[in-house]
């Protein structure tokens, strides 16, 4: 399963080390997104709560925005035409 084996990734980087997942299907996108955001947000707790985000268990930091390949990339390669790069850095 692709959230398991993220899970299982992000224990083997080291703090600053990158996430890189590219998917080619809008299903797997889409998990990857929810896994990297999830991981961002940490474990969700009231509000107004200075709680340190290695308490809140907040591992990864999503880095820009999904890349999606240029018009060049895709007449040299048109099955790159679905593929979705997200990048996301360990934090702790």
């Amino acid at each position: 399963d692709l959230n398991l084996l993220m899970e299982q990734v992000i224990d083997f980087l080291q703090v600053g080390g990158r996430l890189v997942v590219i998917s080619f299907h809008s299903l797997e996108d889409r998990k990857v997104k929810r896994f990297i955001r999830d991981q961002e947000r940490g474990r969700q707790l009231p509000k107004n709560l200075p709680v340190p985000d290695v308490e809140r268990g907040v591992r990864l930091k999503k880095l820009g925005k999904a890349v999606k390949p240029d018009s060049a990339e895709v007449d040299g390669n048109v099955r790159s035409r679905s593929a979705v790069m997200r990048v996301a850095e360990r934090v702790a």
